[in-house]
């Protein structure tokens, strides 16, 4: 597993640190792994998947609406795009 090393923390910060660790009664380490879980990973991130199924029904579409599209549906992969 990979790990990281931050630097010049201010003192202020680390004891307050080691303050919420003990309140949550784990490490300082182990706190600063869920601090950083939640900023990167927040429980009410949106999900694409259900964004789409719930735009679908929002519309109104029904099974037989996702059959039709998929019978006229382009299947050849995409040309890559060309910059510059």
């Amino acid at each position: 597993m990979p790990s990281i090393t931050v630097r010049n923390v201010p003192d202020e910060v680390h004891r307050a640190l080691r303050v919420r660790a003990a309140r949550h009664g784990r490490s300082a380490e182990a706190e600063v792994r869920a601090i950083l879980e939640s900023a990167v990973k927040p429980e009410r991130r949106v999900r694409m998947g259900d964004a789409l199924a719930s735009l679908g029904r929002k519309v109104g579409l029904t099974d037989e609406d996702i059959a039709a599209l998929e019978k006229v549906r382009d299947r050849k992969p995409a040309k890559p795009l060309k910059l510059g």
